[in-house]
């Protein structure tokens, strides 16, 4: 059974902008969006706890805004200045604990969506 779905992947040009969702069937405390570029590992991008705060990867910060609807169980991700080493798959992931860091490895989450590929050309 699928649980997690995301949407709105696609290509960009380098400073361009997407915005991905991730519809989850559950109501899950900690969300997060993690990313996995070719022969690389796979890396947390940021989350969100229940309590809407929020942890960013290093190379994200200042440039992704991560968010949530919780009344309609959807996660976001808003990308902005886009640059093409942020090519990669972004994967939608959810663990019921409220504890909720990117410092999290991805085992620690235990759900996961099918991903979604994001291309960033120069």
């Amino acid at each position: 059974q699928v649980e997690l779905v995301e949407s709105g992947g696609g290509s960009v040009q380098a400073g361009g902008s997407l915005r991905l969702s991730c519809t989850d069937s559950r109501s899950r405390a900690c969300m997060a969006w993690f990313r996995e570029a070719p022969e690389k590992e796979r890396e947390g991008v940021a989350t969100i706890n229940w309590n809407d705060m929020t942890t960013y990867g290093e190379a994200v910060k200042g440039r992704f805004t991560i968010s949530r609807d919780i009344a309609k169980n959807t996660l976001y991700l808003q990308m902005d200045s886009l640059q093409p080493e942020d090519t990669a798959v972004y994967y939608c992931a959810a663990r019921l604990s409220n504890v909720c860091t990117v410092q999290l490895g991805a085992r620690e989450f235990d759900s996961w969506g099918q991903g979604t590929q994001v291309t960033v050309s120069s």
